[in-house]
Order: C-alpha cells, then structure tokens, then sequence
C-alpha cells in the first residue's frame, strides 16, 4: 500500500481521511469538532492550539478506522479555512485569538481599507477582487490598531492551513490560492502587493511577515519528530503545500478543467470553477482567487443556503424527511409565493444589511408546502444569479458538481438542474476538501521523485483515479420546467431589483 493523509481544518470541525494510492480508495475517516468564540459585536475567533488538538483527535480517529499503522503514511496535504489571521512571533507563539472568515468585528478597518485602496474599482485594479470584511487583510488592521504591544512582536502572517503546515513541519510558508484571500495579494500577478500592504503598515513589519509563497506542485518540508509522534507517523514524511478549503474542494471534485462548477447547498452557497488565466471580472462579486493547481479558481458566494431553509424548517416545525415530502407537494412558483431569502444579509448580490421577506401571498398560496417550496427556490435563484456573473466572463458551465447537506434533496437537486439548465450530479466522497489533500500529497510528491512528468496531466490522472461521481443522484433538466424556471427567474429578478434598485440587472 502507498498511504496519504489528507486534513480539513474547517470552522466546525477538522477531517481526516486516509488515501490507499494503489487501490484508488478511502481506507478510513475521522473528525473532531471545533469550539468557536462568538460575540454579539461581529467577533468569531478560535484558539490556534484547538484546532492541533482535534487534528490529533480526528488523525487517530482515522487511522484506526482504516486498520492501518500510521507509521506507513506517506505524505499529507492541508486544506484550511480561508481568510483566517494567525499572527506569530519569532519563536513561533500565537500572539492572538484567530480571527476567522466569519467574523465582522473589522468591518469598520475593511471600509476603511477600501477607501484608500479607491473604492471597490481601485480594489479591482490593485488585487484583481474586491476587499471584503472578511478577508484577512481588515484583521490585519484590527490588530494593529488594537493590540500595539502585541504587534511589535508580530514576525510572521499565517493563515489557518499555513499554521497546521508550520505545526507539522516548521516552515512558515504560503502558497497562492490561500494567499489571494488575503486582501494582501495581486491575483493576477500572483505575488504579494506592497502598495497595499503599505495602507496597512509602511514601516516594513508587514512586509516582511509576509512568508514566501510556494506553487501548488511542491512539498514544503518534512513532518518534525515531535509532531510525528503525536500523529503516529514515522520518519521523513513529507507534507505538500496544501490549500484553502475552495481549492482543495476543487481538487477533490475534479474541478479543474473548464466547463465544469462546483456548487456547495450548505449553510452559504459557493460556486467556483478553474480558469487557465486570470479572470478579469467586470463585476467586484466575483472572487478571482488563484487556485491550488497553479492556476485560477474564480469564487461566488452566496449567504443564505440552507441556513435559509433551516429556518423555514424550524418555523413549520418540520424534521427533514417532513420538509421534502412538504417540497414534493408543491408546483414550480409555489402557488405565486415569491421569497426574498436574505436571513443573514447578502455577499452576492452585496446587500449586507438586506432581510428575508415574503410577497404576493393570498389565502389559497399560503400553505406551508409553498413556503418550503419558495425558500428552496429563491436560494436557488441566488445562486443563478451567480452562474450568470460566470456565463458573462465567458465561464462554462457543461456539468454542476454538488456538494453540502442540500444536495442531498432529489427535488433539490432538480430544482437546480431546471433553474440553472444545466446537468448536475453529487460525488461519492462528502469531504471533498480532505480528499483534495490527501491528492496534492500524492501530486506533489510523485512530482518530487519523479520530476519530468507532466504535471497537469499527472493530478488528471489522480482526479479521474479518485473523484467519483455518485451516477444515481445525476439530474439533468426537464424541458417543460426550465422553461417555466426561466420565467420564473426573471419574476425574481424584478422582484429583488423593486426591493433593492442597487442591484445590478
């Protein structure tokens, strides 16, 4: 056997899963969760030590369900999520809660940021994306601002997988995909950008805390003792340059060819696909990140998935199995019921502060099959008002690869395949950001031993191996309804647009 590990550090929780190479399948899996630090002010931090301690916990956990010695394992890969600030000092110390994605206590450092880089078109011209509240670049400034003692010590800029790397192997070092999260990083140069991080600090502390960036196809050092052995592992394991948990899902969906999208129905929405270039967006809300393949991996996301339909389960009172025999009662349109889903604001279209509303309800179209029916489908229209911001970049769209709780639903997944008109299928494989791991490991290391391969052709050949498409959930669109979705669509978008005039048509 050639064994693999491949890590996911999520918000929730970290993953494991164990790779056999010359089998082509998952031997085992582990996870362990995280606790998170909320508060009513936007703040949403987790200690750098937990998430080591439930690496270790979930590691085991995976080992053991495999049947295998730890000792065999090969080479890890490290997916993380994006935008998280891990601030070191020179011997390696966390200096500071880590700031997540998710938090919003920097809003205030983000716009202000945003004006001095020129609004939302300097911000475009400088990075190639627009600056959002949560990427890492507005922490950066929070903490600064905040916390001056602490940041006279700062010497090194991590981001969560970064970290989990130098726990491993001591090497403080980046690669593209995750960086272009930053706020710190030109996608399209792909190289750190000293213009904008000297709006942040011009004294040099910043620049020089920024760690060298590594392409997707290396291995960036091997596991150091004390580390192996608190994971079992043996002598010179070598650990590749992991990624962001987009990049790494795309790898684990086998996104990375044009014409094929990725598309999460979890809590938020994510679309991405993979480019040869650049993407030279048109609209701030497109996301240009890098990807963890070397080339491009441009991002929409959306805020209120299955948060959304949560909820309306909540108020009916209704279990899951009850929930979908209600969708299954109604007819596309639920009955003229029209939702606007903005429970939690809205990234894309950006509308941060808009709310959830109901319209055009009478006595006869308020059932509660048709507001089971009007969340699903207005979620699903955010999300085509995505796919559309990528058909107009000239972004193919052949296949719809789903992955989260949502895609789960047989009528979800028709929805989607008749609202987007496009075939859509799920994978075998949930945690496909681990599994993108446990890949670049195998890409990355075989490159290394063998290093006049093809290396583009080398991760297909590893994708095909390992990313299986689950055929029985694979929907293509019926006739009638995407006909009667297109019109429906449009009723949406006149409906957001009666509601917010800012939004783009």
């Amino acid at each position: 056997m050639a064994l693999y590990a491949g890590i996911d550090c999520g918000t929730q929780g970290t993953k494991v899963v164990i790779v056999d190479s010359t089998q082509g399948v998952i031997l085992g899996e582990g996870s362990a969760p995280h606790r998170l630090i909320s508060q009513a002010n936007g703040r949403r931090e987790q200690e750098a030590d937990w998430w080591i301690e439930a690496l270790i916990t979930a590691f085991h956990q995976a080992v053991t369900n495999a049947g295998i010695d730890a000792g065999e394992i090969n080479a890890l890969g490290v997916s993380g999520q994006q935008h998280g600030f891990v601030p070191l000092d020179a011997d390696g110390n966390v200096l500071h809660s880590v700031k997540l994605w998710c938090d919003t206590e920097t809003a205030e450092e983000n716009e202000l940021l945003l004006q001095r880089l020129g609004g939302a078109k300097g911000s475009l011209d400088k990075l190639g994306l627009r600056l959002a509240t949560g990427y890492t670049a507005s922490k950066i400034l929070w903490f600064k601002t905040h916390h001056p003692a602490l940041w006279a010590k700062l010497h090194t800029v991590l981001l969560p997988h970064d970290y989990l790397n130098f726990w491993l192997t001591g090497e403080r070092v980046a690669e593209y995909g995750d960086a272009s999260g930053t706020g710190l990083f030109d996608v399209r140069g792909r190289s750190w950008s000293q213009a904008v991080v000297n709006l942040i600090d011009d004294s040099g502390r910043l620049w020089h805390a920024l760690p060298p960036l590594k392409s997707a196809e290396c291995c960036i050092g091997t596991v150091r003792p004390f580390a192996a052995e608190k994971l079992g592992l043996g002598p010179a394991v070598r650990v590749s340059t992991g990624g962001g948990d987009n990049m790494m899902a795309a790898i684990g969906s086998g996104n990375i060819e044009a014409g094929t999208v990725t598309l999460s129905l979890g809590t938020s929405g994510t679309l991405f696909a993979w480019s040869a270039a650049p993407v030279v967006a048109e609209s701030d809300m497109i996301a240009g990140f890098c990807s963890s393949t070397n080339g491009w991996l441009p991002l929409i996301c959306t805020m209120n998935v299955t948060s959304a339909t949560t909820a309306m389960q909540t108020l009916l009172d209704e279990d899951l199995d009850g929930f979908n025999r209600l969708l299954a009662q109604a007819a596309p349109g639920a009955g003229g019921v029209e939702m606007l889903p903005f429970f939690n604001g809205e990234r894309v279209p950006p509308l941060p502060h808009a709310r959830a509303s109901l319209h055009n309800l009478d006595s006869d179209n308020f059932t509660r099959a048709n507001l089971c029916l009007a969340v699903v489908e207005s979620a699903t229209y955010g999300l085509r008002y995505g796919i559309e911001l990528f058909r107009r970049q000239g972004i193919e769209t052949r296949e719809i690869r789903l992955t989260g709780g949502g895609a789960r639903s047989a009528a979800w997944r028709q929805i989607v395949a008749d609202v987007m008109g496009c075939p859509v299928v799920c994978l075998n494989v949930k945690e496909t950001a681990a599994l993108g791991g446990a890949i670049q490991a195998m890409w990355a290391t075989s490159l290394a031993d063998r290093p006049h391969q093809n290396a583009a052709g080398l991760l297909a050949e590893l994708c095909q191996r390992f990313v299986s498409l689950d055929e029985a959930t694979r929907t293509t669109p019926n006739a009638d309804r995407q006909t009667q979705y297109e019109t429906l669509y449009q009723r949406y978008l006149q409906r957001l647009q009666r509601t917010y005039p800012e939004v783009q048509s």
